[in-house]
């Protein structure tokens, strides 16, 4: 049987902007639109009574009996801790890019603008990662931390996600958090504080979803078949755990509902499998065009709810 024809990218060499000179413009806006959540949000600030910790549309069993039964305050109760859950997830795997940036820098010249940026890119997320972890303290929530295997999966993405997983696992979950945070920051129906947490890591994420895009459209035209498919299984992965971990089976618990019960019901929701499959559609065809998405691996995608 023939190989299958390579995959189209639109994202060719000669469409892409050299690597320094995409970092200098990215270096100069986190110089001038950078923030500091410890003095940027208002963390002694009360909470607003009657708002959501998130949009009510995007709370996991939204449209389903469950919801259904609930009281106004559970409803609002369960979008806070489903807030919270999300950002548990992006704190974990920002520390595992931290730990991927790092590697990655370490084997470069520093004096590149490109390496600088890796560098300063470090610097955002450790304050998105304090960030979300005093949001969720001033909520007064569990710490919705992963299952003890994805805590452990973690620990191999860290040392092997190198590459264009590392790029592409990167863009997945920073444009899945991007599409939720970009529609709750406008929601007057959701808490100040969301709103806030959402818009500085939408502004400052803006900058690392280039870089990594205009870096995986730069590295995939070179490689062979086996580094593709590679890349492919791992991206899958990643987006495979991430999305099956972004809400922690025990938020249900917060409202009275076993985790089991609650669990089964999102899963079920056609609401909640549209508004996964709603976080990654931009995505998801630029991940095609540059042939990371394909395959075997492309089940994992489909489990997930992402396509």
């Amino acid at each position: 049987m023939s190989a299958p024809a390579a995959p189209r990218r639109t994202g060719s060499k000669d469409r892409v902007a050299d690597r320094d000179d995409t970092a200098t413009r990215l270096l100069r806006s986190s110089v001038t639109t950078s923030y500091d959540p410890s003095i940027d949000i208002d963390w002694d600030a009360p909470l607003v009574e009657g708002r959501y910790g998130v949009a009510p549309e995007r709370v996991s069993l939204y449209g389903t009996a469950l919801w259904e039964q609930m009281s106004e305050e559970q409803r609002i109760t369960l979008s806070i801790h489903e807030f919270c859950s999300v950002a548990r997830i992006g704190l974990w795997f920002e520390m595992i890019l931290m730990q991927m940036l790092l590697r990655y820098a370490y084997d470069r010249d520093p004096r590149r603008a490109h390496i600088q940026y890796a560098l300063v890119e470090i610097a955002d997320e450790c304050r998105h990662s304090m960030m979300f972890a005093k949001a969720t303290e001033r909520y007064g929530v569990p710490d919705y931390a992963p299952t003890t295997l994805t805590h452990e999966l973690g620990r191999i993405m860290k040392t092997v996600g190198t590459g264009p997983a590392m790029f592409a696992g990167t863009l997945f979950v920073e444009e899945v958090l991007d599409q939720l945070q970009r529609e709750s920051m406008r929601d007057d129906r959701v808490q100040p504080l969301s709103r806030m947490v959402n818009k500085i890591h939408v502004t400052e994420e803006a900058r690392h979803v280039r870089y990594a895009r205009e870096e995986l459209q730069r590295i995939m035209p070179k490689v062979n078949r086996r580094q593709r498919e590679l890349a492919r299984t791992l991206t899958a992965a990643i987006a495979h755990v991430v999305a099956r971990n972004l809400i922690h089976p025990e938020v249900y618990r917060s409202v009275g509902i076993d985790p089991r019960v609650g669990r089964a019901a999102a899963d079920a929701n056609p609401n909640h499998r549209e508004s996964l499959r709603w976080t990654a559609r931009k995505l998801v065809p630029f991940l095609r065009e540059q042939g990371v998405i394909g395959g075997p691996s492309e089940l994992l995608w489909k489990r997930a709810h992402l396509v």
